[in-house]
């Protein structure tokens, strides 16, 4: 297994690896499953130097990814970014998510990056377990922001200050 740039020729599975978390509604927010081409813009805005794309890759498949996303599209943010991460179905519960996370920290001081976000659903209690046990902690919480299938649900952002996770 080994942590490596996304190429643009892992795009279709990323968005595989995606869309397999799109019937839960507990993960994203789409409703529905997005294309490759839905991501062709997505991925140019990602580059190993500011806004890294991760994949996992065992055996020559793609198993997960990690993605860096400025916030709020501001030069003022340019420290802070949003972290997401996926793990393809048949990989999930493995410690793959907490590599993942866990190595998106200690990279944070290359990319020039000062606070990490993550946007999660309230009741995906697994993420947010996962986020806290490296030092995240919630610092936003909306109630009934999105309607996933007629459910309204909650979103929580947790954050985290880098340089106090350098001291965990």
């Amino acid at each position: 297994m080994r942590i490596r740039d996304a190429l643009e020729s892992d795009l279709s599975a990323i968005v595989d690896i995606y869309n397999s978390t799109v019937p839960g509604m507990m993960v994203t927010a789409d409703t529905a499953p997005i294309s490759v081409k839905d991501r062709v813009a997505w991925f140019g805005e990602h580059n190993k130097e500011f806004r890294p794309l991760w994949v996992v890759e065992e055996d020559g498949e793609v198993i997960a990814w990690l993605s860096f996303q400025s916030f709020y599209g501001r030069t003022a943010y340019n420290a802070t970014a949003e972290i997401s991460i996926y793990v393809s179905e048949s990989h999930r519960g493995k410690g793959i998510g907490r590599m993942l996370l866990d190595r998106g920290i200690e990279h944070c001081p290359e990319i020039g990056v000062k606070t990490l976000l993550a946007f999660i659903f309230a009741h995906n209690g697994p993420s947010i377990r996962l986020f806290e046990e490296l030092g995240f902690k919630q610092w936003g919480y909306y109630p009934k922001v999105a309607d996933l299938g007629g459910i309204e649900r909650d979103l929580t952002i947790m954050g985290l200050r880098v340089e106090e996770a350098a001291k965990r």
